[in-house]
């Protein structure tokens, strides 16, 4: 028996009624509270024109279509005829019949159906092809998905028997080598407990690529080719290199010119990036510089199928941001608690002090005010221990290299915040602090957040000449530590290489367990620096492993 599909929401005024009728496809958007007779009455005359385009030119259609019987059209539900009085609400009901003529059609309403379902434009062999799904009335994990691959290139267009062969199952598919040169496609059905909708059929635009070889991430995978138990909390923090900073004349010709350019376009690097964080089967991932297309239409899709869920914070003025995944069969988020730091400065009494203190110098605090800076907020709790509860900060500060004292009134403003959700709103929630703080291991930043106070005699005050001096004592009262310790760099660009990225934990809530090593030397530095064919950032992602204590 064919399909007609109904969906209908309570909430909306209308519904819509979509089938096959003559080899043509009808979609009816009608009102809800609508007799169904009337309905009814527009696919008999749907049929009628049908009948009468294919037996005369559109010409004399008029004429024909006079000559032509309608058919007769109803509606049964439970064997028994609906009647053509009730509304379209309460007549296309799950189950129901629709007849046309000798046609029956099996009414499936609000059936499981992809209101979104793409492929990736770009596909390299040896990295993870994730479709971008969204369904309604349904649920991603009882889809059915298969996948193929063209026999040859361009077997599909030559119009070859069987030009598409069967290459796997699952939501992802890792093309290998011997895929280059074809396109794959992915036939998708749309799923709910044991309820299914109609199948899409989607067909990549290009196809499959030669990948890089090895990454600088490869290795790092054989430590994390695991998901964590319980006891312990995987955590990424991880500067991706946001597409609108990448495609910059700048960046191209002075920043990374040393970097291929297509290795800098984003539909190249999303790949090594789905790769890479995909690999480190990670609980907690703090990203930053993340372009809002990206985290809507390529890493949440990609991560949601490997079982992460993120919530993205874009930063005021631009249009990147930050980005919180957790793993949903771990964690499940009560609660977010965002701030843009300048604003929080302005308006929250809680930075009253620090505020009174930064207006003795209006150059500075014009130059902190003026600052899209954002902190993300995230609180999750454990579901194997609802009395296990996290914090997770992330944020990325100020990037001037003079401006340490900025980035000092940035922490105190971050920490005050963090403070009082661990002690009011979530009390006595473990704290994870991750982001890039654009401060070395000899800056205030780090010595705040390490050993708990700054003197007003830092050299960090003065970072930008006596203009912007404006000395003041930092208080931290959250004991914390770095989880990944000092590495030598986390940030390795032509001009410059350091420590800028950290996770900061508090040690009565968690023991550093395993830090996964970061890339050699030798791989950092195969194409001169960072970013490169082989790694997506011009930062190197900080992994770590920490057990509940």
């Amino acid at each position: 028996m064919e399909r007609v599909v109904v969906r209908c929401v309570p909430l909306e005024s209308k519904l819509t009624i979509s089938f096959t009728l003559e080899g043509s496809h009808k979609h009816m958007l009608r009102d809800q509270t609508e007799e169904l007779g009337k309905v009814l009455a527009r696919i008999a005359n749907n049929f009628i024109k049908a009948q009468s385009k294919s037996k005369k030119s559109r010409k004399s259609y008029s004429k024909e279509a006079a000559e032509v019987a309608g058919p007769e059209v109803r509606l049964y539900f439970n064997d028994d005829v609906v009647a053509e009085e009730v509304t379209n609400f309460d007549a296309w009901q799950d189950g129901a019949v629709l007849h046309v003529g000798e046609h029956k059609y099996k009414v499936e309403r609000n059936h499981p159906t992809f209101t979104t379902a793409e492929l990736p434009t770009s596909l390299l062999s040896g990295f993870p092809v994730c479709p971008k799904l969204e369904i309604e009335f349904g649920d991603l994990k009882d889809c059915l998905f298969k996948w193929y691959k063209e026999r040859s290139p361009n077997a599909d267009t030559e119009g070859q028997d069987s030009s598409w062969i069967e290459a796997g199952n699952g939501r992802v598919f890792t093309p290998s080598n011997s895929d280059i040169g074809v396109r794959l496609k992915l036939k998708c059905t749309p799923g709910n407990g044991s309820k299914y909708g109609m199948a899409k059929e989607l067909v990549s635009a290009g196809t499959v690529e030669a990948g890089p070889g090895a990454c600088t991430f490869d290795n790092r995978h054989m430590y994390t080719n695991k998901v964590t138990d319980d006891s312990t909390v995987r955590v990424v923090s991880y500067n991706i290199l946001a597409d609108i900073y990448a495609q910059t004349e700048l960046s191209k010709t002075v920043l990374y010119p040393y970097c291929a350019p297509y290795a800098l376009n984003f539909d190249y690097r999303q790949n090594l990036i789905k790769k890479e964080l995909s690999g480190y089967n990670a609980d907690i991932i703090c990203l930053q510089e993340v372009d809002k297309t990206a985290f809507t239409d390529s890493l949440s899709p990609a991560l949601d199928a490997f079982d992460m869920d993120g919530v993205f914070r874009i930063k005021e003025k631009q249009h990147e941001g930050l980005a919180t995944y957790f793993r949903k069969s771990k964690f499940k988020c009560i609660g977010q608690y965002d701030i843009v730091l300048a604003e929080a400065l302005k308006t929250d009494p809680l930075h009253g002090v620090v505020l009174e203190k930064l207006s003795t110098n209006p150059t500075l605090k014009d130059k902190v005010v003026d600052r899209s800076t954002a902190l993300q907020v995230t609180v999750l709790q454990s579901l194997s221990d609802p009395s296990k509860t996290v914090c997770v900060g992330n944020t990325h500060l100020y990037w001037h290299p003079k401006g340490g004292n900025v980035r000092l009134v940035q922490m105190a403003v971050a920490l005050r915040h963090l403070t009082r959700v661990v002690t009011e709103d979530h009390p006595g929630a473990a704290l994870l602090f991750s982001g890039d703080f654009n401060s070395s291991p000899s800056s205030g930043v780090f010595q705040l957040l390490s050993q708990g106070a700054v003197s007003e005699g830092h050299s960090d005050w003065a970072s930008n000449g006596p203009e912007e001096l404006c000395q003041m004592e930092l208080q931290n009262p959250l004991q914390m530590q770095s989880a990944c310790g000092e590495p030598a760099y986390t940030n390795y660009v032509g001009g410059f290489h350091g420590c800028l990225d950290y996770i900061f934990m508090e040690p009565r809530a968690f023991q550093v367990e395993q830090v996964i090593p970061l890339p050699s030397h030798q791989e950092v530095t195969t194409y001169q620096a960072l970013p490169s064919v082989s790694h997506p950032s011009d930062h190197i992602a900080l992994v770590c492993d920490l057990k509940w204590k």
